[in-house]
């Protein structure tokens, strides 16, 4: 039974290659998060279409699905900075299960935006879980993923977790 799963969705490709530096490391379940409906390839409509959910609040439905979190007592969670906040299909997976008393190490990809209220995000969404500092990776630093990746978990000291 595996104790660590590092969940992520991507449309650019940025936040899967973070979450595969994450996986070579640490180990454990690697899970994409798939919406039913993807975003469009085009830049600006998935722009449009995911500010539209973001300021609606909608959390779209996913193709993901695990039959229990229950397993997993470290969960990487991975998203790419979108209008600020988390990705929507971030926010139904992270509203789809019970987290309390899970560990959270969430990492984060983005263009020029940082870390603005993603961590905010997704302490909302996960309040009875211990949340540790994330990982902000601009995407022009994908290249040394696996040494900011390196130093980030000992900064947070993930091994008194794992």
């Amino acid at each position: 039974m595996e104790c660590t799963l590092i969940a992520y969705y991507s449309w650019s490709g940025n936040t899967r290659q973070l979450a595969q530096a994450v996986h070579r490391i640490v180990g454990g379940k690697l899970l994409e998060i798939k919406p039913v409906n993807p975003y469009p390839t085009s830049f600006n409509e998935t722009l449009r279409r995911a500010r539209e959910e973001i300021d609606a609040g909608y959390k779209p439905p996913l193709e993901t699905k695990l039959d229990s979190i229950e397993p997993f007592k470290v969960i990487f969670i991975g998203s790419p900075n979108w209008c600020g906040t988390i990705a929507p299909p971030v926010a139904s997976f992270l509203s789809s299960y019970n987290f309390t008393g899970k560990i959270i190490a969430p990492f984060f990809t983005h263009g020029r935006g940082g870390l603005q209220n993603m961590l905010g995000a997704v302490k909302e969404l996960c309040p009875n879980s211990i949340v540790l500092d994330p990982l902000a990776l601009h995407r022009e630093k994908l290249s040394s993923a696996e040494n900011s990746v390196t130093e980030w978990l000992e900064k947070i000291q993930i091994k008194r977790y794992l």
